[in-house]
């Protein structure tokens, strides 16, 4: 399964409003740290791979989960490979990551409201030291049909498809500390 998604720095209040036209499903907010992992035998930064345990925090509930994201796998979107999972009992997993040698290496916290639209999923981003952001995303067998399902959802939102940001979260904000 590949999970398919574009992205692009945007203006919530314009976005919101679209979404409210447009008729599609408020479903959830949360808040999302997200730390990612330096592992021991590779540079994810060189494979452009990620490892993250993410902690959400959803009307007062807490949820964590482990990730491993693949390399990208085309150069129009942010298409990869995804695997995940909900941990149980987080410090075991902290315990159990740095034990086999891998160290926290960056964290990033973002605010979410996530809409339903068109078989995808419209997510509005506040990240923490960087700004605001607009994602459509699904998870495909096929990854161009739901990349061009996808830019449509775009354009119907007002926004710009030839803009996306095919770098994460992480990225963006390493970048700026260089």
């Amino acid at each position: 399964m590949y999970e398919v998604e574009l992205k692009v720095a945007a203006e919530h209040g314009p976005v919101r409003e679209r979404l409210a036209t447009l008729g599609a499903e408020r479903t959830r907010q949360a808040r999302q740290t997200d730390t990612y992992y330096d592992a021991p035998h590779r540079s994810f930064a060189d494979t452009d791979e990620a490892l993250r345990v993410r902690q959400e925090v959803e009307e007062g509930e807490e949820t964590v989960k482990l990730t491993y994201k693949g390399p990208l796998i085309d150069s129009e979107s942010k298409s990869r490979r995804e695997h995940e999972t909900t941990v149980e009992d987080p410090n075991a997993l902290r315990g159990i990551l740095e034990g086999l040698g891998f160290t926290p290496a960056y964290t990033v916290e973002k605010d979410r409201t996530f809409y339903r639209y068109d078989g995808y999923t419209i997510t509005l981003d506040d990240v923490r030291d960087l700004g605001t952001f607009v994602e459509v995303e699904r998870e495909a067998e096929r990854v161009e049909p739901a990349r061009e399902g996808a830019v449509a959802v775009l354009e119907r939102l007002d926004l710009d498809p030839t803009a996306q940001i095919r770098t994460s979260y992480l990225g963006l904000l390493l970048d700026t500390l260089e």
